[in-house]
């Protein structure tokens, strides 16, 4: 039997969204982004099977990309 994706949303105490993503049974799973309480994007990219992997960006404070972090798999 597969599991499915579920949406999952995560929020500030001021109800603003503080994540979202995909969960795949009780694991972060596929595309995530963080944001800040004032809306703006803090960090993004993927999982697989609660595992970072690829290439995850962190945002500046007006949301715009400054970083980029390899997660690739190492053997």
């Amino acid at each position: 039997m597969t599991q499915e994706t579920r949406e999952r949303i995560e929020r500030h105490k001021g109800g603003t969204i503080c994540a979202r993503g995909q969960m795949l049974g009780d694991e972060l799973h596929g595309y995530w982004e963080w944001f800040r309480t004032d809306g703006t994007l803090k960090r993004s990219g993927h999982f697989d099977r609660g595992e970072q992997v690829g290439e995850w960006t962190t945002y500046d404070a007006d949301g715009m990309p400054y970083k980029t972090t390899d997660k690739t798999r190492k053997c």
